[in-house]
């Protein structure tokens, strides 16, 4: 398939990847439907762990990913994502259980979270009311904050700023995050010109490319991974996330651009890798230092480096804003080659 940029700011294009679009755009509007929806339960639960602090905190349920990615470099207490069956065997009455449950359906789920029940645990459990897993969170130290959207992000936050409320995890506004997602749909939204919109420059810039993604924070590190797995799913492409070790050696396997190859007499133009950057702003040395170093082995054999980066207020703040740019880009590729 051939990518047409002329289709990222056609009407009738545009139109027919309407609903993903809307879909992205409204992402500020869940964050917030799920904060409003949850903040009756997030005062109740707040109040009750205020009463002491957890001796460790336990992200279960195959959605822990997110809360490891953005509590294990500054929880306060000993911190596990627990991403498989049941719960680790040590946890018990001392320890807060946390539960992310967008849909609320998954039976293994549900019964991790019955198991926490059952040995007393402190309990915060995010889905929706009447599921299968919100039916299973009934207890004494059980707190079932209703959500709405089924949008893993959107509920994350409303975990996210609990577990800010008890000083257990980072800074998280919700309405901070909304307002940065919302800043992302007017950047990169169908109708902004391809000559100033960030999304539909990064899907032009690696649109004849294999990308790879690369994150020097965990947070941005877990964008590249979101990301790459969209651009897969809407094109059919190769698209790798990973991390320096690992992307270095394809870099230097890759050979020099030639720029008076003949793509005609060649047989067609062969995908090259392209290098996406996601920084968040990062002033670490280990970070710049990895940067540089990825930066000057794709210079050096003529590789395409692009940038996904965000100015948001907090951490959970740019790593959505990040997302939601490469999320952007994913659904104009998907436009541009009409797949």
């Amino acid at each position: 398939m051939t990518f047409d940029d002329g289709l990222l700011d056609d009407e009738a294009a545009l139109a027919h990847g309407d609903v993903r679009l809307r879909y992205l755009a409204e992402g500020g509007a869940r964050v917030r439907r799920e904060a409003v929806a949850a903040q009756e339960a997030v005062g109740v639960a707040v109040e009750r762990l205020s009463e002491g602090q957890a001796r460790a905190v336990v992200a279960a349920g195959p959605d822990s990913r997110l809360l490891r990615a953005v509590l294990e470099p500054v929880c306060p207490v000993p911190f596990v994502a627990w991403p498989g069956h049941g719960l680790p065997g040590w946890a018990g009455s001392l320890d807060l259980v946390v539960v992310l449950a967008p849909d609320g359906r998954d039976v293994a789920t549900a019964a991790a979270v019955a198991e926490a029940v059952r040995r007393g645990c402190q309990l915060v459990v995010a889905a929706p009311e009447g599921s299968l897993v919100a039916d299973h969170a009934q207890g004494r130290y059980a707190t079932l904050l209703p959500t709405q959207t089924g949008d893993q992000l959107a509920v994350a936050v409303v975990v996210l700023d609990l577990l800010d409320r008890v000083h257990l995890g980072p800074r998280t506004d919700p309405e901070v995050i909304a307002t940065a997602l919302d800043e992302v749909a007017v950047a990169c939204g169908p109708h902004r010109d391809i000559a100033v919109n960030p999304a539909k420059i990064l899907a032009i810039g690696i649109a004849d490319s294999n990308p790879i993604f690369w994150g020097g924070t965990v947070l941005a590190a877990r964008a590249g991974r979101r990301i790459a797995e969209s651009v897969r799913r809407a094109t059919g492409r190769t698209a790798l996330a990973a991390d320096a070790e690992h992307l270095l050696p394809i870099l230097a396997a890759t050979a020099p651009a030639d720029v008076f190859a003949d793509p005609v007499a060649d047989g067609g133009p062969a995908r090259r890798p392209a290098l996406v950057v996601l920084d968040d702003g990062s002033t670490e040395p280990a970070v710049r230092e990895t940067r540089e170093r990825l930066e000057e082995a794709a210079h050096a054999v003529g590789v395409r480096v692009e940038t996904i980066s965000s100015e948001a207020d907090g951490h959970v703040a740019r790593y959505a804003a990040m997302l939601s740019s490469g999320m952007y880009a994913a659904a104009y590729l998907q436009l541009g080659l009409d797949a």
